[in-house]
């Protein structure tokens, strides 16, 4: 489906005063961008409780019920609702992270009241036929039964389960090849009703429709949902194992890395300046210090990164690498001294204003079409963010000063030891 040109969306100047803020009559809140450049309407939500939210036993039951809700609804079974949908061209995809639960809706604008009726039975009514989710349930086996040979997974299942020990952010949230054949009908039923609920809903829609009109559409998809949702309480916690170094035997020539250290929270005040930190160090560009001394001057790996991952009851700073078993120790060693330099010396100048420059520079990218638009909106109202936020972002980062980043880095840093995941057979560790 065509997206919408940022350039018909919101001007350079002002993201911001472009969304309009509006409440439903049941007292729902939408972040609306109206444009008529095309004739599309982008549409996404997402409800608090995502992967988390899975009974003990049953990892990969929400994300099993993000694949059912589009799998019949009302008086359609699967075949005739995706018939419905290729009728009018829309559509509709549900999905489940550690923290969330969400959908997403497109369509053609003289198809939009159909498109919401779809949207309002597969919210609502969704059927969970046992002949549906035995065919999803087969689909996630099929993709386990993949991840089970794959280094990738594989580093990543033990990265979890090191990293956050007895939590929940440990469980796999597309399950095990034990709990997904455990999942019944009944605990996929009482994780919609816990988790989609009003009091955690948020919304965003872009594109050639009115206020009134989307309001209207909203209360009509969501106003008969439960006010308050019961989520079962995540506590906060912080990355464990640090120091460690942990190998999964895989009789492979390439090793998988994953590294981690504690982070900082999204709402931390040096949140931004440990943004701009990490895109030195190994922020998936070509000028970061890890690519550079990983890749360019050792040819030690094809690519190696570092990121701020940011979740509602954690905050990592992790990275990753892929290298030849006979080169591991070489490659962590490398990437562990980087780390050090970054505490003890903090960026250099000519650094922090490359930074700056793409940092900025790169934000109008995350609108560029609708549905990243929409993405991003719902992304800033499930992290608490108000709508100027758009606007202020990119003089945060301008704002930041060198003697910031060497504080900041030293308060990611310094003396701290990573966790390290490793699958392959690396050579002298």
């Amino acid at each position: 489906m065509t997206a919408l040109p940022i350039a018909t969306i919101a001007p350079a100047a002002s993201y911001a005063s472009r969304v309009q803020k509006i409440i439903t009559p049941a007292g729902l809140e939408c972040w609306l961008v109206e444009d008529y450049a095309v004739p599309l309407v982008a549409f996404d939500f997402a409800f608090r409780g995502g992967n988390t939210q899975d009974p003990n036993g049953r990892e990969g039951a929400t994300s099993m019920l993000a694949g059912l809700l589009d799998e019949g609804a009302g008086d359609m079974d699967a075949d005739a609702f995706h018939r419905a949908l290729d009728d009018k061209a829309v559509e509709i995809s549900f999905s489940a992270d550690r923290d969330l639960f969400g959908g997403r809706l497109k369509t053609l604008t003289r198809h939009i009241d159909a498109a919401f009726d779809l949207l309002r039975l597969s919210v609502n009514e969704a059927r969970l036929d046992e002949d549906a989710i035995e065919r999803v349930r087969s689909q996630m086996i099929a993709g386990l039964k993949r991840e089970a040979k794959d280094p990738d997974a594989m580093v990543g299942k033990a990265f979890r389960e090191m990293a956050f020990p007895g939590h929940a952010y440990g469980r796999p949230g597309r399950g095990t090849m034990e709990s997904v054949p455990m999942i019944t009908r009944d605990d996929l039923i009482g994780l919609r009703g816990s988790i989609m609920a009003r009091d955690s809903l948020k919304i965003a829609a872009v594109g050639a429709i009115d206020a009134k009109h989307l309001a209207s559409l909203i209360d009509h998809v969501f106003a008969d949902l439960p006010a308050t949702g019961k989520l079962v309480a995540i506590p906060d916690v912080t990355l464990s194992h640090q120091g460690e170094r942990h190998i999964i035997d895989v009789d492979v020539p390439q090793s998988t890395i994953r590294f981690a250290l504690p982070g900082l929270a999204r709402k931390d005040p040096d949140f931004m300046i440990a943004t701009v930190v990490n895109h030195i160090l190994g922020g998936g560009v070509f000028s970061a210090r890890l690519f550079k001394e990983v890749r360019e001057k050792r040819g030690l790996a094809y690519s190696v990164y570092s990121s701020l991952a940011n979740f509602k009851h954690a905050a990592l700073f992790s990275g990753g690498t892929s290298t030849k078993n006979e080169r591991v120790a070489e490659s962590l060693s490398v990437i562990e001294e980087e780390i050090a330099k970054m505490a003890a010396e903090g960026p250099t100048a000519d650094e922090l204003d490359k930074a700056k420059k793409y940092l900025t520079g790169s934000y109008a990218l995350r609108f560029d079409t609708s549905t990243k638009i929409c993405e991003q909106l719902v992304h800033l109202q499930t992290e608490g963010f108000a709508v100027d936020y758009l606007d202020e972002r990119n003089g945060l980062i301008q704002a930041v000063t060198l003697e910031q980043t060497q504080r900041v880095a030293k308060r990611l840093f310094d003396g701290k030891k990573l966790l390290v995941t490793i699958a392959g057979r690396p050579e002298g560790l």
